[in-house]
């Protein structure tokens, strides 16, 4: 993915700015997903220190700082995706992403429940 060659901005037809803007708009959404799942990990990390198991600590921080990263991955690859999607006039793509997202946030909520009950 090149940022200083961005030959997809000259395939098909330049979209009607107001998709291109809600586009930008979903992009920023995931930013901002990306980084309360990176404040959560360092909440966790550096506010949690008299835990009984600090295992249970370092996971969740790692659960949440590894969701944070690929989320703003992801972000930049569907936003470009999409573009190019509007740009030849074709269906937006699926992304099994959402499905795999939830599923993490659903581990994390399970190990916090269980670490709340121990």
């Amino acid at each position: 993915m090149s940022f200083n060659n961005e030959k997809w901005k000259k395939i098909g037809k330049t979209p009607d700015y107001r998709f291109s803007l809600a586009n930008e708009r979903t992009f920023l959404a995931w930013i901002r997903t990306a980084l309360a799942l990176l404040a959560g990990a360092i909440a966790i990390e550096q506010l949690l220190h008299d835990t009984a198991q600090p295992w249970v600590k370092t996971i969740l921080a790692l659960f949440l700082a590894s969701a944070g990263g690929i989320t703003s991955i992801m972000a930049l690859y569907r936003w470009r995706q999409n573009e190019i999607a509007m740009r030849k006039d074709e269906p937006l793509q699926y992304t099994s992403f959402l499905a795999m997202m939830t599923l993490f946030i659903v581990a994390i909520a399970l190990i916090s429940f269980l670490y709340i009950l121990l």
